[in-house]
C-alpha cells in the first residue's frame, strides 16, 4: 500500500488508536465492541446494536461522533415518526414563490436510529435508500448524503409490545450486528465512580476529522486479500446455505460485507493484509443477523452461536503466509 500525500499509513494507525482511547473513557471494559464499531465505520457500513436499555448504546454513538468530529443526528423512533422526518421534505417559500428542500435527520455523518423497531415499517423503509444508496429522494428529486454516512441503529430484544421487527431486506443492509452486554463488576464500579460528579462524555476530545476518516477508509480498501482468503469467505457463506438449522443462508452481500469488514479489522491490527483469522473473528457479527433459522431453532442465542461454530469448524481454514 502506498503512502498518500495527506496522511501516512502510520499516522492513520495513530488516529485510529486515538479514537479507540477516547471512546474507551466512556465505555469501560468494552474494547472489543468499540473495535467492532470502528470496523463498521472504516469499512463504510452500518451497525445494529441489540441490547437491553442502559448498557451504553447511545453513549457509544455519541462518543464516536465527538471523537471523530463528525456530525451526528439522533432519531428517537416512535410510532408517530414519519418518513419525511428521516428524508426531509419540501416547504413552500412565499417570498420566492417556490418549494424549498428542508433537510431530514439523515443529512449527517452518523445517524443514531434509537429503538428502530418501535417505528412503523413505512418509516423503517425510508432508511433503506439512505443506507444503501447514500441518498434520499423527496418528490422525485435525489439529494446525496455526505460521503461519510453511517447508521447506528439500536433495538431492545426483550420488549415486543408495540414493536415492528425489521424485515430481512433491511437487516441485510447492516454490515454488523453486536450486543454490548452488561459490564463486569470492576468496570461497573469504575463507571458509577466516574459519573459521580460529571459525565465522562464531556471529556471526550475530537482527535480526528472527516478528512482523516476518509483517508483511513481508503487505506482499508487497499488492504491486501490473498485468493485463498477470498475463497475462504465464499466457502463460509456457502456453508450457511446448506446447513440443516437454517431456512435461508447468507447472500453474496454477506460475502462482500465479510471482505470489507475483514480489511478494516486487519487495518486496526496494523496489518496491510488479511488473514483467515480476521474473517473468522468477525464472522458471527457480520453474518448471524442475515440468517433465517428454522422454526425450532429461532429462540436462544446459544442455538445461533452453536450453528455458527459448526459452520466455522466445518470449513477448512487456509494457510496463508505473511504478505
Amino acid at each position: 500500500m502506498e503512502q498518500r500525500q495527506n496522511l501516512t499509513l502510520t499516522e492513520c494507525y495513530d488516529i485510529s488508536d486515538s479514537i479507540m482511547n477516547e471512546i474507551s473513557q466512556v465505555l469501560l471494559g468494552k474494547t472489543d465492541k468499540i473495535r467492532s464499531l470502528l470496523t463498521a465505520l472504516f469499512a463504510g457500513g452500518h451497525i445494529l446494536i441489540e441490547d437491553v436499555p442502559g448498557v451504553g448504546k447511545t453513549t457509544l454513538a455519541s462518543a464516536l461522533a465527538k471523537a471523530t468530529g463528525l456530525k451526528c443526528n439522533r432519531a428517537q423512533f416512535t410510532p408517530d415518526v414519519t418518513p419525511s422526518d428521516i428524508t426531509g421534505f419540501n416547504m413552500y417559500n412565499r417570498k420566492s414563490d417556490s418549494f424549498e428542500y428542508r433537510e431530514g435527520l439523515a443529512m449527517c455523518n452518523i445517524l443514531l436510529a434509537d429503538e428502530i423497531n418501535r417505528t412503523s415499517p413505512k418509516t423503517q423503509s425510508s432508511l433503506l435508500e439512505a443506507m444503501e444508496e447514500k441518498c434520499v429522494t423527496v418528490d422525485g428529486v435525489m439529494y446525496p448524503l455526505p460521503s461519510i454516512f453511517m447508521v447506528i441503529a439500536t433495538q431492545n430484544p426483550s420488549g415486543f409490545v408495540g414493536t415492528y421487527p425489521l424485515p430481512e431486506a433491511q437487516l441485510d443492509r447492516f454490515l454488523m450486528k453486536i450486543s454490548l452486554g452488561y459490564p463486569d463488576k470492576l468496570s461497573e464500579i469504575a463507571l458509577i465512580k466516574d459519573r459521580r460528579t460529571e459525565n465522562p462524555l464531556a471529556n471526550v476530545k475530537c482527535v480526528a476529522s472527516g478528512e482523516d476518516i476518509e483517508e483511513i477508509k481508503r487505506y482499508c480498501s487497499e488492504v491486501y486479500i490473498n485468493d485463498a482468503v477470498y475463497s475462504y469467505i465464499v466457502n463460509l457463506t456457502a456453508m450457511t446455505r446448506s446447513h440443516r438449522n437454517l431456512e435461508l443462508g447468507a447472500s453474496p452481500r454477506a460475502s462482500l460485507a465479510l471482505m470489507k469488514a475483514s480489511q478494516a479489522s486487519a487495518f486496526m491490527k496494523k496489518r496491510t493484509y488479511v488473514l483467515p483469522e480476521d474473517v473468522r473473528e468477525i464472522f458471527y457479527d457480520v453474518v448471524c443477523h442475515r440468517l433465517i433459522f428454522k422454526q425450532d431453532m429461532r429462540f436462544g442465542d446459544k442455538n445461533a452461536r452453536d450453528t455458527i461454530n459448526e459452520i466455522l469448524g466445518g470449513t477448512e481454514m487456509p494457510l496463508v503466509g505473511v504478505h
